[in-house]
């Protein structure tokens, strides 16, 4: 054997033997535990409890107190004892309602999941699942939107700026100071 191939031969062999480099190492490394591999624990557990994961930003973020927020602020809003009644009805239907929407887009992810772990999941059957993943989480989302819609016309618009105030939100340009409700 030439000297030449004996470090050439070691080296290849090294680099057989090697671990994988960290710079391939994916980002999902763990996740292929998981019992639906798309979606983590605390997410599983948020669409079960019917909780906001942040579907409502747009509302939240743009001056549209939520329910469940107003109520762990009702002191510092003075909420009145109407108010706080309507806005814990408002909870509750939203609660029921978006839970039972998480529960089925658990099951359909679930359901997707166990098609691609089994190998058994084509185009054809990919599309209409992902579409009715899709309905059920743009539903989820309506839910909470309109939640958010309805607090605007149960506080008031010196309410609803404490709340942007208590929440740590900046209001652009002023809006959090005068905000324009349907306040009844």
């Amino acid at each position: 054997m030439r000297a030449w191939h004996v470090p050439a031969i070691c080296l290849f062999a090294a680099a057989l033997a090697a671990p994988p480099s960290r710079a391939a190492e994916s980002p999902y490394k763990g996740e292929e535990k998981r019992p639906i591999k798309a979606l983590s624990e605390k997410e599983v557990e948020d669409l079960l409890a019917g909780n906001g994961m942040g579907f409502a930003k747009a509302a939240e973020l743009n001056l549209y107190p939520g329910p469940s927020h107003v109520l762990e602020s009702a002191p510092e809003l003075g909420l009145t004892e109407a108010q706080r009644a309507e806005t814990q009805r408002l909870y509750a239907a939203m609660k029921r309602e978006a839970a039972a929407l998480g529960r089925q887009i658990v099951e359909r992810e679930r359901e997707l999941d166990a098609r691609f772990a089994s190998q058994r999941i084509d185009e054809a059957a990919l599309a209409p699942a992902l579409a009715g993943i899709g309905k059920l989480t743009g539903a989820l989302r309506l839910v909470h939107l309109q939640a958010h819609l309805k607090m605007r016309e149960i506080l008031t618009p010196h309410q609803i700026s404490l709340y942007v105030r208590l929440r740590g939100y900046a209001a652009p340009g002023g809006a959090g100071e005068h905000p324009h409700t349907g306040h009844r």
